[in-house]
């Protein structure tokens, strides 16, 4: 049975995980969030110091650490995933944006924990890896994929065109979702690792954004770009039963960070706010019902009601991945779940915090931005509740669309 409180062996890990928020991520917050493509250089010395930890076995706060594991019978685990879900959760009280600027630590290093073979995460342990799913004509709908990859000789020969790539730019590589074969469907979907200064590679642009400006966002182009065959990861053959599982897998471990990502921004917003409110005359009182108090403390107790439950869903889709329990139902509810509390736990600080909240004296109005990204990359608010409505009525994509 999962137990809720952080367990004791990731206390170090979490403190960790704390002091730099508070000592790297939210003094240079500001800073990039004014100059947006501009890189963190103050990274480089945390992104050594997690490439320690990960090697030492002491597990970092990224993506990098993220690996389901078979059931070896020893009774329940918590593991790599629930300790990436902690660490996140505490390095994006600090910064959403420089948490996904850290180099080896991106989501396309979660894609290749996820799925690759023990060759493969040899070869790429130490690339920084994006992810490249959407497309000008494919957002939600990740199985209608029109980036197509043909096997010639000993090499994949991949063209489309990827948008909105987090880290698109910075990244040593990106793991591009591509189709063997568009007549077969979602089934032919498979990950690619293709590594930058590849022959028909090109970043197209960088994008400006409304939140997450540390981090760069870039649309990618492939032009005949030929990607070693070793490069797919995961089986190259097309599983008609299986279907879409395979690269679907990275979303059952990358759901989870996400939302371990909007907990944090909403922990910190909720954090600013009570704070501001106390030094207003605003007390919230937890030993009172919410109807009796201030209207602002009774909206904060109702904000905060919506951060705990997002935050043990997310809990508990990252401890049934470390205790080898099918969880692609609890990663799209911890998702949908977070992602929606921290927009509307956010705007709902600022809202309360008045023309504090919503001027740059604090960075509520910073974190409102940043929040609104977590409910739509990894798979929209709306796919995950359709997600969720199919799991529970048991239904097919074509059943329910």
């Amino acid at each position: 049975m999962i137990n809720l409180e952080v367990p004791k062996k990731f206390a170090a890990l979490v403190n960790q995980a704390q002091q730099v928020a508070n000592e790297v991520f939210r003094p240079n917050s500001r800073k990039y969030d004014r100059d947006e493509h501009t890189y963190p250089k103050e990274l480089d010395m945390l992104a050594a110091l997690l490439d320690g930890m990960n090697a030492s076995g002491e597990g970092g706060h990224g993506a990098s650490g993220v690996r389901r594991k078979k059931d070896d019978g020893e009774g329940v685990r918590n593991g790599a995933n629930l300790s990436t879900v902690l660490g996140t959760i505490e390095l994006c009280w600090g910064d959403v944006g420089l948490l996904l600027s850290i180099p080896r630590q991106g989501l396309g290093n979660a894609a290749i924990a996820s799925v690759a073979n023990d060759e493969q995460l040899a070869r790429f342990k130490d690339v920084w890896a994006s992810m490249a799913i959407t497309e000008p004509g494919c957002g939600s709908d990740s199985a209608a994929i029109r980036t197509t990859a043909v096997l010639d000789g000993e090499h994949y020969v991949l063209n489309g065109e990827k948008i909105f790539v987090t880290a698109g730019e910075r990244s040593d590589a990106v793991v591009v979702w591509a189709s063997l074969d568009r007549s077969k469907g979602r089934a032919a979907i498979k990950s690619f690792v293709v590594e930058k200064g590849t022959p028909g590679l090109e970043v197209v642009r960088v994008e400006d954004k409304l939140g997450i400006r540390a981090s760069d966002t870039a649309t990618l182009r492939l032009d005949n770009c030929r990607v070693p065959k070793e490069n797919l990861l995961g089986s190259p053959e097309i599983d008609v039963e299986r279907g879409f599982a395979g690269v679907m897998q990275t979303f059952d471990n990358t759901r989870p960070l996400v939302a371990a990502m909007a907990v944090g921004v909403a922990r910190a917003a909720l954090e600013t706010a009570r704070e501001l409110l106390a030094k207003a005359g605003v007390e919230v009182d937890y030993d009172r019902p919410a109807n009796t108090q201030h209207a602002a403390a009774a909206a904060f107790l109702a904000a905060e009601a919506d951060y705990e439950a997002a935050y043990l869903l997310t809990l508990q889709a990252a401890w049934m991945a470390d205790n080898s329990k099918p969880n692609s139902l609890q990663a799209s509810m911890s998702k949908a779940k977070a992602g929606r509390t921290a927009t509307e736990v956010t705007l709902k600080c600022v809202e309360l915090c008045g023309a504090l909240g919503y001027t740059e004296h604090e960075l509520l109005e910073k974190w409102s931005r940043d929040a609104k990204i977590l409910d739509i990359f990894e798979g929209t608010q709306q796919i995950q509740q359709l997600i969720v409505a199919r799991r529970l009525l048991g239904k097919s994509s074509q059943e329910l669309k």
